[in-house]
């Protein structure tokens, strides 16, 4: 695929029915879906049935327009967790991984700095468990704080 998100590969099957999903549980019409989306509304009921492939541009649209974090759950249905992204599109965790995907690359690249260069692939793995574990702690500690102010 082009940098720009341009070019149309064949219809991924994850993409398409998570397209899908957001688009049928919009509470808009599907004509307006088309129009503030600049596509045909043809073109619409093709990404709708998986029939017609769809840009990264026309996908962040799409899952804009309906609104559903469109960052994130493109990332999720392209990484095949098609599950996860219907599951989060329409709650607070679509809009939490979807602020985390967008900041976490510039937030690692200051906190780094020059060690950037030491970072080894085998520690991704690791790393996801050890953020997922913080954030898990931190919600934990909100929530404890909140009902002892209760």
């Amino acid at each position: 695929m082009a940098i720009d998100g341009s070019s149309r590969t064949a219809v991924d099957p994850v993409l398409a029915r998570t397209l899908a999903f957001a688009i049928e549980g919009a509470s808009k019409p599907k004509r307006d879906i088309a129009r503030e989306t600049g596509l045909h509304k043809d073109s619409l009921l093709g990404v709708i049935r998986g029939t017609r492939a769809v840009t990264t541009d026309e996908a962040i649209r799409l899952f804009g327009a309906v609104g559903v974090p469109p960052h994130g759950v493109l990332a999720l249905a392209l990484s095949g967790q098609e599950e996860l992204a219907v599951d989060w599109m329409r709650r607070d965790m679509g809009q939490f991984w979807e602020e985390l995907l967008l900041t976490l690359p510039g937030a690692l690249s200051q906190a780094l700095g020059e060690d950037v260069s030491e970072i080894r692939p085998r520690w991704a793995a690791g790393t996801s468990r050890l953020v997922a574990k913080l954030v898990s702690e931190h919600v934990r500690e909100v929530i404890n704080r909140d009902l002892s102010l209760r």
